[in-house]
């Protein structure tokens, strides 16, 4: 039973960190543009310098 004493207010301290870190990535825009780096990681950057080069 005493055990109970310390896991509850750790449980509900680690959650509130969670909330906490959650809000924090909220507003720092985290979750704005979700699909633009699943898009990123199409494009090969290595081919835009290349066509750069040959085109000069």
């Amino acid at each position: 039973m005493s055990g109970l004493l310390i896991l509850i207010p750790a449980a509900l301290l680690l959650g509130l960190v969670g909330l906490v870190a959650f809000l924090w990535s909220l507003r720092s825009g985290q979750y704005d543009d979700l699909d633009g780096a699943a898009e990123r990681i199409l494009y090969d950057e290595n081919d835009e310098t290349d066509q750069d080069k040959k085109g000069r």
